[in-house]
């Protein structure tokens, strides 16, 4: 199965409203970031044991390990949770920034170093959050 389809398929897996939420969502990405890389994490260790929630990742950055190794990751995740819905904007080394920047605009979400966290699409400002992740697809090809 392609990417495409896993991130269609999980996104028909949840409820509604999450479901239509999250479709609206995944296509505002799309538009924020066109041509993006796309990804989808299982949330599954190597060994097949759950690990995190499911995600949608969007574009790309290189992490970098004081060892020396490097991993390619996602910059912006999408993911359900039990309570509603995160967005990942990762890769930002001020964990404050986020939530100094973009927190009191953005409505009824809960905003930490990298995760903006809310209920319903309908609760936030999405074009707050579009802002949101177009800087920290920004700030992450800096660094």
């Amino acid at each position: 199965m392609d990417v495409q389809e896993q991130i269609k398929n999980y996104i028909a897996s949840q409820s509604e409203p999450k479901r239509g939420d999250m479709q609206t969502l995944h296509m505002h990405i799309l538009q924020t970031l066109p041509g993006c890389k796309l990804w989808f994490d299982d949330g599954k260790n190597s060994e097949g044991k759950t690990v995190s929630n499911p995600n949608i990742g969007y574009g790309y950055y290189t992490i970098k390990y004081a060892d020396g190794k490097t991993k390619e990751f996602f910059q912006i995740g999408l993911s359900a949770n039990t309570t509603g819905i995160s967005v990942y904007i990762l890769g930002i080394k001020d964990k404050t920034y986020l939530a100094q920047t973009y927190g009191k605009d953005l409505g009824k979400a809960s905003v930490t170093g990298y995760c903006i966290k809310f209920k319903n699409l309908k609760d936030i400002n999405i074009n707050v959050l579009e802002a949101a992740i177009r800087d920290g697809v920004e700030l992450t090809r800096e660094n």
